[in-house]
């Protein structure tokens, strides 16, 4: 895995996400209730205060969880939510170690089908089916991990030439589209929100 991603918009932390798959997973961990340039940024912030240029989940998982939250909410925190986040890397680092003996990669290297991915994705802790299938997205689009069906197991995600997530983000131009999206499909659940009792 090297390649050049720009989902942190920050050069130092693309080149790390375009060249470490569990910088790649954590980001996508962080991904929730912040904005995602914030959330790709985590990985490189983590890595930079841990001293490494890399991420490692033996080291990660092994840390004190107390040590490692504040970690997380040295300002500028890696996330709006640093504790809990950091209970979620770690869990997600333990059970790399434990699963695949802390190899990030192994999780996509070498899977046979989409549906067998897209599984194993949504197999890590924090990862429920969207996040998967957006990662499995980002993994099929941008990082050349493209076993057969991995576009119908990523759902419309998986669309080419769509523009409804973090997979579809290859500069500002199609960040500004993601983010329209993202704004239109917020406007469309408010409205679809019943407004209260009939008749008030």
């Amino acid at each position: 895995m090297d390649v050049t991603l720009h989902l942190a918009q920050d050069p130092e932390a693309d080149e790390l996400l375009g060249r470490s798959p569990l910088a790649a997973l954590v980001g996508m961990l962080l991904d929730q209730q912040i904005p995602m340039e914030w959330a790709f940024k985590g990985p490189s912030t983590i890595a930079r205060r841990m001293g490494a240029e890399d991420l490692d989940a033996h080291d990660i998982a092994a840390h004190d969880p107390e040590a490692f939250a504040a970690l997380l909410a040295e300002k500028p925190a890696v996330h709006r939510y640093p504790g809990s986040m950091a209970g979620r890397i770690q869990q997600l680092c333990r059970y790399l170690v434990e699963t695949y003996d802390g190899d990030a990669e192994a999780v996509w290297r070498g899977v046979a089908d989409g549906r067998e991915l897209l599984r194993r994705l949504q197999d890590l802790p924090g990862f429920g089916k969207q996040k998967a299938q957006i990662f499995l997205a980002l993994l099929g689009k941008q990082l050349g991990v493209r076993p057969e069906g991995w576009q119908e197991a990523a759902g419309d995600y998986g669309a080419p030439g769509s523009f409804r997530s973090v997979a579809d983000i290859t500069g500002p131009e199609s960040l500004a589209k993601v983010r329209a999206h993202k704004q239109e499909m917020k406007a469309a659940a408010k409205a679809a929100k019943p407004t209260g009792p009939a008749g008030k």
